[in-house]
């Protein structure tokens, strides 16, 4: 199985030439970004799946209805098997505008069982700022169940202790990113990479006239831009179609121990090695035998240990890697050793640790 993923690899590397890429690809604008909201809330409606009794439910409760205009006894702790406490998560988009709606995130707090058949009661959502940004509201769609038997055995599928409501939280307040009055606009790289980041500066430079745009670091280019909001969307939606030829990526293996899987890029680079990998195997037998005494002697039936134990080495014989130029040779060279996917974790780790093996190995 590994033969044919390194094989389809090395496919794919020599036959994948190098193209072009539109600058919106390799990353995005300073301040153009989704803000986390998070509130805290009650669903109701539950068919015995709730929280019961538990305090914080019991106070989340009295909140609720003092809000609308009624009030518990106190002393008084209903029963809230129909109710659960609960966090509602939500993403803000980059100009999102009130009245505009919002996916939701809905997960248990508490010891509620299940949130399928629920409803969430009206939210505000909060941003780091402590501010609302967002109203949520609606009914649960729950994946996953839940049921149990009275000598308690029970069986979950998925998880209904958490569920989602398209649409379920309107915004309210918009965030200011003040890319219309910031003195310049900052493109920042998804990934840190000089070369790319000179490339990007220099296709704006060719498109907009020198001096346009400065590379500050790896990963930030700083474009100098007229004030004025429509002007400075114009020319953002410009340059995040130009289209550079981003840097190769550094020459890494990254290795997940765990399930055997081993990907390799293209920039990886072998130099001259002598590998051999041999399998040391010890058995051990164990076996009883009764000792049956000769008749009417006066001797008893015993129980008899015999154990055996073997020793056995693989042979396999010392390979030569040859210094490789190219994805498709280290993979020949990994087919040739014929290493197992616990195997090759170490004989790369080996070869990395020779200094064979020029790349950054990375073992999940």
């Amino acid at each position: 199985m590994i033969r044919l993923c390194l094989a389809a690899l090395a496919l794919l590397a020599a036959a994948a030439p190098a193209s072009a890429q539109r600058v919106k690809d390799l990353g995005g604008f300073q301040g153009i970004r989704t803000n986390q909201l998070t509130g805290y809330g009650i669903v109701v409606g539950l068919p015995g799946t709730g929280d019961d009794n538990l305090e914080y439910t019991v106070q989340s409760m009295k909140s609720v209805t003092s809000r609308l205009g009624l009030q518990l006894p106190s002393g008084v702790a209903p029963g809230l098997k129909n109710a659960a406490v609960v966090m509602v998560t939500a993403e803000l988009p980059a100009f999102a505008k009130p009245g505009q709606k919002l996916d939701i995130t809905v997960s248990s707090m508490g010891k509620s069982k299940s949130l399928r058949g629920g409803t969430l009661i009206l939210t505000p959502l909060q941003g780091a700022d402590g501010q609302i940004y967002a109203m949520a509201q609606g009914n649960l769609a729950v994946g996953g169940l839940g049921a149990e038997g009275k000598d308690g055995s029970q069986i979950v599928v998925n998880t209904p202790s958490s569920g989602r409501i398209p649409e379920g939280a309107t915004v309210e307040r918009t965030v200011d990113t003040g890319f219309d009055r910031s003195p310049f606009l900052t493109f920042n790289l998804a990934r840190a990479d000089f070369t790319t980041a000179q490339r990007v500066q220099d296709a704006i430079n060719t498109r907009f006239g020198g001096g346009r745009a400065r590379a500050i670091d790896g990963v930030s280019i700083a474009v100098s831009a007229p004030a004025g909001a429509d002007i400075r969307a114009e020319l953002m939606s410009e340059i995040e179609n130009l289209t550079v030829e981003a840097a190769e990526a550094p020459a890494r293996v990254i290795v997940n121990a765990r399930t055997g899987t081993v990907v390799i890029n293209s920039a990886v680079r072998v130099t001259p090695a002598a590998v051999t990998h041999g399998k040391l195997t010890v058995r051990i037998d164990e076996r009883q035998e009764a000792s049956q005494p000769a008749p009417f002697s006066k001797g008893e039936t015993v129980m008899e240990q015999h154990s055996g134990v073997g020793v056995e080495e693989e042979k396999r014989p010392m390979f030569l890697i040859e210094p490789g130029p190219k994805l498709a040779d280290v993979v020949k060279a990994v087919n040739a050793i014929g290493a197992s996917p616990a195997d090759l974790v170490a004989i790369l780790e080996a070869l990395k640790e020779a200094g064979a093996l020029k790349a950054e190995l990375i073992i999940l």
